[in-house]
């Protein structure tokens, strides 16, 4: 086994395509063995065809969580083990438990693939990557036990021994941020059960914090010495869910459709839920359908920011969101230097960020515009759809299973760059030949 890998990882390092590409290669043979698993008879029951297969894989690879059929009831028992494998390997990083292997197996761990590391891990350094790994995997597996034992507490009495690994799926699939569900209402059913409404949103909040702001938490455990990631991920994750929650139970605590019906308790309960589980986590207790539209574009904004880097949430980001506030400040405050907790960031962060938010911007508006000419369901159906799948949150408004082929294929692409990065995809088309001729400067008037 060792020499096999050893040869193979020798041929990723004759492989001249840059980091990204080889990141996007990796994935998206991952996403492809998958769907080659959930179409045979075993996975399934009679149901799923290739491209059901596919859209599945893809969903489950990239941590989404959109489904075209109740995945409890489509897929067999091995079906969903496939799937919650392919929600680890996607939410922890594909080339994270390729660098603990090859640990395991006593063999280095090259230049090559500590670079292919770092774009997976969305880092700048080199430095310290293997022990991230440890990290994130420790981290990964102490915080999806606690949480399935805790489950285990609700399920096992409702459902029997099967309860058992319901709640070791959903356990899997909150910490990851996949948002896959074994009942065709989510989580509906148990809307003001205070375990489920305290365990699955605190295993998808730890995710979506990062396994970096995690383990500097561990480590460090005073605020003055935290980094300035952790603590703007911490202050804009405490903001983004005090805002979401507070909104939600405002929006919608009248609303028949959604907190209406409910007892004050349950609307409180419901609110918190509604409020954090956009940030990449794709479950629900209420109809997401039944949401006023001033919700549902609330929704959709918490969809895009996502959750924190090097976690298992998608979306832009929460420090995108950050600098992005930060360099408007600096701007009517007329600073050259942005400034956050007694440090200051440079120029090049704001350029990524911009080129991060400009890129996703286009790939959301392209996808909804091709959506949108061969399906002619409600706007803001399709717009949520498309927004969904680019932050890989797996919330929907039911139109997922009326999807035909090519907006089916828009999802799965949209999904697949939205877990990738747009700047990974951005790197690998760009070429990077140096400029040759250096033009002088000129003016241009702005606003």
């Amino acid at each position: 086994m060792a020499p096999r890998l050893a040869r193979l990882m020798g041929r990723v390092r004759r492989i001249s395509l840059p980091p990204p590409a080889l990141l996007v290669v990796f994935y998206m043979g991952f996403i492809v063995l998958g769907a080659l698993l959930l179409w045979l008879p075993v996975s399934h029951h009679g149901a799923v065809g290739l491209s059901e297969a596919v859209f599945t894989s893809t969903s489950a690879v990239t941590v989404t969580g959109l489904v075209l059929g109740d995945t409890g009831t489509v897929f067999t028992g091995f079906g969903q083990a496939v799937i919650a494998v392919l929600i680890q390997l996607g939410g922890l990083g594909l080339m994270t438990f390729a660098v603990l292997l090859l640990g395991a197996l006593g063999i280095p761990v090259g230049m090559p693939q500590r670079l292919i590391l770092r774009e997976d891990l969305n880092q700048t350094s080199l430095s310290n990557l293997t022990y991230l790994s440890r990290i994130i995997l420790v981290i990964a597996l102490v915080c999806e036990a606690s949480g399935a034992l805790l489950l285990a507490l609700v399920f096992v009495p409702e459902f029997g021994w099967n309860g058992l690994w319901q709640a070791v799926f959903h356990s899997v699939s909150a910490f990851n941020n996949a948002g896959f569900a074994l009942h065709p209402d989510s989580l509906s059913r148990w809307v003001g059960n205070p375990l489920v409404n305290i365990v699955i949103p605190a295993l998808f909040i730890l995710g979506g914090l990062g396994f970096i702001v995690v383990g500097d938490i561990r480590q460090k455990r005073q605020w003055r010495r935290l980094t300035l990631h952790s603590k703007l991920m911490l202050v804009g994750t405490g903001v983004l869910i005090v805002w979401g929650a507070v909104m939600f139970g405002l929006l919608e605590w009248t609303n028949p459709a959604t907190l209406g019906g409910l007892s004050t308790g349950d609307k409180l309960w419901a609110s918190w839920f509604q409020g954090v589980t956009p940030r990449t986590a794709g479950f629900n207790t209420i109809d997401t359908a039944g949401m006023h539209d001033g919700t549902t574009l609330m929704t959709m904004m918490l969809m895009v920011v996502g959750g924190g880097s090097t976690s298992t949430a998608g979306g832009i980001k929460v420090t995108t969101l950050c600098v992005l506030l930060l360099a408007t400040v600096a701007f009517f405050r007329r600073s050259k230097t942005l400034n956050a907790f007694g440090r200051s960031l440079g120029g090049e962060e704001v350029v990524k960020v911009l080129a991060l938010t400009t890129t996703s911007g286009l790939v959301v508006f392209t996808g909804l515009f091709v959506m949108s000419i061969s399906h002619d369901g409600d706007f803001l159906d399709l717009a949520f759809e498309v927004t969904s799948a680019f932050g890989t949150v797996g919330l929907s408004r039911g139109t997922t299973g009326t999807l035909d082929g090519l907006g089916r294929a828009v999802i799965i692409v949209t999904m697949f760059i939205g877990r990738v990065g747009p700047l990974a995809i951005g790197f690998f088309l760009a070429t990077r030949s140096a400029p040759r001729v250096r033009y002088p400067a000129g003016q241009i008037y702005l606003g």
